[in-house]
């Protein structure tokens, strides 16, 4: 071989391993001390204000999860709560870092404006809520019936197609905003509302009169893969995201938890030392040291502490883990190697 191939080899490795520039993003995210989060006007389980001001949900553990990662802190988040038409123009134009906001991942949205989508944190689907005084037990015994639905959704869209598949007609009733078709909804206006089962849940269990005289219909008319966006222009920041997230679910798949990430320090398991920092460093091809995945853990616990939290079994909506559960444990949740 000769010494110029040599030279090319050795100059692509030190490429491939030298530590990575963390990014104009970060390096403002860094100089503000703050990261801007893009969340929900109030989506009890994935981004809302509770009674004492404090944001709470799936969506916010994950921005508290990566200013842990990134600044050490991860208490240092703006919250920008922003509503279904605002949310994609806000993250464009550099309102926000990230938008954390029980938002579908689709095509359109991934190719078409400017964003990557960096994980998907729940996988959802569209149902119906009726009222039991309707009878209606299958969204097919729908024909004719008003429904409820926010715009600037993918559920709107899905509406649509799903009753012209099935050859029935119904009404869209479109609201701007969430809490007026909620509200619309439980005022009698519409016969059935719909949107991702996720926010049905919370909807009959914290919206409605009295939820034993509502229920869920059993069709689940869409897929609704709900993650993190980032915009387009910054790999770098794209990675620390994307990367965050699936630390997330690979500490639970781990056993690494919330409350065990000192103690786990001494683990003899590579990949518990490679993911808290202790084995190989793998935060600088991140641009980070080599504890971020510990601080992130450490902040806001593994994916499954999260879920059950604000969604799951230690939850007020009680959801089943199903799709989101780990792929080794019945579900689909799989995080991309850490190594």
């Amino acid at each position: 071989m000769s010494r110029i191939h040599v030279l090319t080899i050795a100059a692509a490795l030190a490429t491939f391993t030298a530590p990575a520039h963390a990014g104009k993003t970060l390096d403002g995210i860094k100089s503000r001390g703050q990261l801007a989060c893009g969340v929900s006007t109030g989506v009890i389980g994935f981004s809302a204000a509770d009674s004492q001001g404090q944001w709470r949900g799936l969506d916010v553990d994950v921005c508290r999860a990566i200013a842990a990662a990134v600044l050490g802190d991860a208490n240092k988040v703006r919250w920008v709560p922003l509503s279904s038409q605002q949310r994609f123009t806000a993250l464009q134009s550099g309102e926000v870092d990230i938008l954390s906001r029980n938002t579908t991942w689709s095509l359109t949205r991934d190719a078409a404006l400017g964003l990557h989508f960096t994980a998907v944190t729940y996988y959802d689907g569209q149902g119906f809520l009726v009222s039991k005084k309707t009878r209606v037990t299958s969204a097919k015994q729908l024909k004719g019936a008003e429904i409820c639905v926010q715009s600037g959704t993918t559920t709107e869209k899905n509406l649509s197609d799903y009753f012209r598949t099935q050859g029935i007609k119904v009404k869209p009733v479109v609201f701007d905003k969430f809490e007026a078709s909620i509200k619309a909804f439980f005022s009698g206006r519409c016969q059935a509302y719909t949107t991702d089962a996720s926010a049905l849940a919370f909807i009959r269990a914290k919206e409605a009169p009295n939820p034993d005289d509502y229920v869920v219909l059993p069709e689940i008319i869409s897929k609704e893969p709900l993650g993190p966006a980032v915009r387009r222009g910054d790999d770098e920041w794209f990675a620390i995201v994307k990367w965050t997230i699936n630390a997330l679910i690979e500490a639970e798949e781990l056993g690494i938890t919330q409350g065990k990430v000192d103690a786990l320090k001494g683990s003899p398991d590579p990949s518990v030392q490679r993911f808290l920092g202790v084995g190989e460093d793998l935060g600088k091809s991140l641009g980070l040291d080599r504890e971020w995945a510990a601080r992130a853990v450490k902040a806001v616990g593994n994916y499954g502490e999260i879920f059950n939290r604000n969604v799951g079994a230690d939850s007020p909506l009680k959801l089943p883990r199903g799709l989101n559960a780990q792929w080794n444990k019945g579900g689909i949740l799989y995080s991309l190697p850490l190594r």
